[in-house]
């Protein structure tokens, strides 16, 4: 007698488990070796670089000069000081004004709960432009300040409405019956609520984090003095401009022979790569309970 099962919820065939593995494998090697190339790139030696004549693809003499260079250069180590303390700023900004605003709309009784709403969504559908917000910016007196790289996209309309839609799904006996026990709202977010959304909280701090660290058109934008210019500033200027950050190192003796060019552009992109990839692990666990669960239910 044959089964009514569904097709997905048969079990693989040996065949569909090997084919599968393999697109997995082949699909994880072509996203890992960028990576790999970047980085034997960046510790190679003159050497191996000019034998290969451009990035590196099979290693040869290690060699850190590159990094030794790029750190020693006051204005990679202020960039990176820079972006840190942007991206740390950022995300708390970010976060917290998110967290109140969800929650706030996610409230059916909260104050202008419609209106604000559609506000929100209209954003998905019109943009500010360039020159308005520009202009805007210049008449807030934010040209050449940190604060226009945080407060001009401090909220996300997407975040905002993925982290309502979770909120939305804790039941309303758990936030009534504290009301009735005398719980302020703030009480009730910080003690019921946000426990009980650690996994959406994870996933979209880490969405605001990495857009902080990787932003770089709105510095291009509103930061003319370049000692003010984040990491990924430096990076278009140096990697995409070409420009020599060798030629421009006041501590050179300490190195020795100048490594190559490409060698230190390159060290340049793991470094504004390397804090995303460590960053991403631990929270990556979150991301189905934190972002389908909360944008289907919702």
């Amino acid at each position: 007698m044959k089964k009514d099962t569904p097709p997905w919820m048969e079990r693989p065939t040996l065949l569909g488990l090997t084919g599968k593995g393999l697109v997995l494998a082949l699909v994880v090697l072509v996203m890992l070796f960028p990576i790999y190339v970047v980085v034997l790139t960046s510790i190679s030696s003159a050497e191996t670089v000019n034998r290969a004549g451009g990035l590196v693809t099979v290693p040869g003499e290690i060699s850190f000069d590159a990094y030794r260079v790029l750190f020693s250069n006051s204005v990679v180590t202020r960039s990176v000081l820079v972006t840190a303390g942007i991206t740390l700023t950022g995300t708390a900004v970010s976060l917290g004004s998110t967290i109140l605003a969800a929650y706030g709309l996610s409230r059916p009784g909260s104050l202008f709960h419609r209106p604000l709403l559609f506000v929100f969504l209209l954003t998905f559908l019109f943009g500010p432009g360039i020159i308005p917000s520009y202009l805007l910016v210049q008449s807030l007196g934010l040209i050449d300040s940190y604060w226009s790289l945080i407060l001009p996209g401090a909220v996300s309309a997407f975040n905002l409405i993925v982290m309502r839609a979770f909120f939305m799904n804790i039941p309303d006996e758990v936030i009534d019956s504290a009301r009735i026990d005398g719980a302020s709202d703030f009480r009730i977010l910080r003690r019921i609520v946000l426990p009980m959304s650690k996994a959406v909280v994870a996933v979209i701090g880490l969405f605001y984090a990495v857009g902080y660290w990787n932003s770089f058109f709105n510095a291009v934008l509103y930061i003319h003095d370049n000692t003010k210019w984040p990491l990924q500033l430096i990076l278009r200027q140096y990697v995409q401009q070409g420009q020599n950050l060798a030629a421009n190192n006041r501590v050179i003796d300490t190195v020795g022979a100048l490594p190559p060019n490409l060698a230190i552009k390159m060290a340049i992109v793991v470094v504004a790569m390397v804090p995303v990839l460590f960053a991403y692990p631990f929270v990556q666990r979150h991301f189905t309970k934190g972002v389908i669960i909360g944008a289907v239910k919702g």
